[in-house]
């Protein structure tokens, strides 16, 4: 009896032996199939789609790409022969969708916050973006570089610098309390988690779309097939996709006009010469372009170049500031104070809608704020999501709020309180300096002449400015052209003509704005309009991803399965 006990668990062991190894054998050859697959897959796309040529199946989607460039025209010539007229009805827009529609965008802001922690730590998260054994194809540094430098433009160094003073004269937040709390508070809010969460949830959606599902339609539209089924090519389709690409001509508009004055006054500082600010503007403004059009016609290396580049230069003028201007305890407490709070109140201000009209800050500040990401969700999150191959959902989100966040909060911390600790301190008057010339970024020019060495700061603020104009707009350029194909396989560029052609389209709108001397305001209302029917589509995307992404992990459970009865009868074969 002991005999046959014994034989039988010898069995049993030799019989589990033999179904690891069958599975691990079995594993092995399914993963050479699939590299095997990957590679002939990307030769024959390489051999059919050459750079610079356009296949039949890859030809290009004229009416994406010709539709708007009509009505940009159209735009361009309304706001250079009616300056006046325009901004005025882009005011009384802005403000009717501000006033009627508060909770509409603040409901946004905060469900795709808490959708993006449900995604993260939900079994979604673990789905990987490419192939289940892949590895990211860049390192951290790289990938976070890329991510912060398309997500963010120069416009984070001028608010970083004095957007505090913008929130100072206004009474609301005057009324909450001291200035050098509320004032700091909000800046870290505005451009924190919600606005992150934006870019997250809808690059979590597009990476599992391009890399996951293997789409070759590139375009807003296909992230929504989920739920629209054969909708998707038809008119709603299409009207997804026109919406996205007036979004995005929108968002880099608002981008580009509001920070490249500051650049102007700087140049004037370092080179006086008899040409206005306006001009200087304009030159700043196409010598960008060409900057960035020469970035986005090397490619991904050239893109991934320019955003470690202005990684560093950013990082160096951060800390030049915080050890050369004195007050590096001060930033970092009131840094961690601003913090704190923010996270104690994050509710109440995310939720805040004045229903009384008292104030109207909702409107003028959260809601433009949440527009403005919002806009800018058609190129970044689509980049974000196409470098970030390899990684699980959940790394791309969290990796995403600890390097974007991070270098975010850093910035606005660090130069935010510099300049806010002038005033507080009395070294210069500077709320006082902006009463009397009106002027925001002459006012940040006299705050960094305070500083040892200023050339050399203007100088180095400059170059990061140039440095992040270029990483944002390559990087949208590149995903526009992307945009401009009827069919695009993953893991190809577009034809460099194509990527040409978004690059010199992305300029016109700035170019149009600024000789129409917009106000900081009016420009403010482009992003809060093209935001309105956009939201919707962001919510059409994020369910249609949480449909697709459950779908996929029961294929992979049935799949799972599958083979385990497939090696169950092998063994027993054996």
């Amino acid at each position: 009896m002991e005999e046959a006990i014994k034989e039988e668990a010898i069995m049993e062991e030799v019989y589990k032996g033999t179904k690891e190894e069958f599975i691990e054998e079995a594993d092995k050859e399914t993963r050479e199939e699939c590299r095997e697959e990957r590679e002939m897959e990307i030769k024959k796309v390489a051999s059919e789609n050459k750079p610079g040529k356009e296949s039949t199946k890859n030809s290009i989607d004229y009416g994406i790409s010709g539709i708007p460039l009509c009505i940009l025209l159209l735009l361009c010539f309304a706001f250079f022969l009616f300056p006046e007229h325009s901004n005025q009805i882009l005011s009384s827009v802005r403000g009717f969708l501000g006033r009627e529609f508060s909770v509409y965008y603040l409901g946004i802001g905060l469900f795709i916050f808490l959708l993006s922690f449900y995604i993260a730590f939900s079994p979604l998260g673990n789905i990987v973006l490419g192939e289940p054994d892949e590895k990211p194809k860049y390192s951290f540094f790289t990938w976070g570089s890329m991510m912060f430098t398309a997500g963010l433009a120069a416009d984070i160094l001028f608010y970083s610098l004095g957007e505090w003073i913008l929130y100072a004269n206004d009474p609301y937040v005057q009324s909450l309390g001291k200035l050098s709390d509320w004032s700091s508070i909000y800046t870290l809010f505005h451009w924190g988690p919600i606005p992150w969460g934006f870019y997250l949830v809808l690059a979590a959606a597009f990476g599992f779309m391009l890399h996951v599902r293997k789409r070759s339609r590139q375009k807003y539209s296909e992230a929504c097939r989920a739920i629209l089924g054969k909708h998707t090519d038809g008119l709603a389709g299409r009207g997804i996709d026109l919406l996205a690409v007036f979004a995005l001509l929108a968002g880099t508009a608002t981008t580009f006009s509001v920070a490249t004055p500051l650049m102007s006054e700087i140049i004037k500082k370092l080179i006086p010469n008899g040409l206005s600010t306006r001009e200087l503007t304009l030159i700043i403004l196409i010598a960008t372009c060409v900057v960035y059009t020469f970035a986005v016609l090397k490619g991904m290396d050239g893109v991934s170049f320019l955003a470690k580049l202005c990684t560093w230069l950013f990082y160096a003028l951060l800390l030049y500031i915080f050890f050369g201007s004195g007050v590096g305890s001060f930033i970092v407490k009131n840094g961690m104070n601003a913090l704190g709070k923010m996270v104690e109140h994050f509710f109440s201000m995310a939720t805040y809608t004045d229903p009384l009209g008292e104030n109207h800050f909702p409107e003028n500040w959260t809601i433009f704020y949440w527009a403005y990401w919002m806009v800018w969700c058609v190129a970044a999150p689509f980049f974000i999501g196409s470098i970030s191959r390899g990684r699980t959902i959940r790394q791309t989100i969290m990796g995403g709020y600890i390097f974007g966040i991070g270098s975010t909060y850093v910035s606005f911390i660090v130069l935010g309180n510099f300049t806010l600790s002038l005033e507080v301190f009395h070294k210069l008057p500077v709320l006082q300096l902006y009463q009397e010339n009106g002027s925001l970024y002459l006012t940040v020019v006299k705050m960094l002449e305070t500083l040892p060495l200023p050339g050399l700061v203007f100088i180095l603020l400059l170059l990061t400015m140039i440095a992040f104009y270029a990483t944002s707009f390559d990087s949208i350029a590149l995903v526009a052209a992307q945009y401009s194909y009827k069919s695009l396989p993953e893991g190809q560029e577009p034809s460099r003509k194509v990527q040409g052609f978004w690059a010199i389209l992305l300029i016109l709108l700035p170019l149009a704005l600024v000789f129409s001397e917009s106000s900081m305001v009016n420009l403010q209302s482009v992003s809060i309009i093209a935001a309105f029917p956009i939201g919707l589509v962001i919510l059409l995307i994020s369910l249609s991803f949480l449909k697709d992404a459950k779908a996929y992990l029961l294929e992979l459970e049935e799949r799972s399965k599958g083979e385990k009865r497939e090696i169950d009868k092998g063994v027993r074969k054996e």
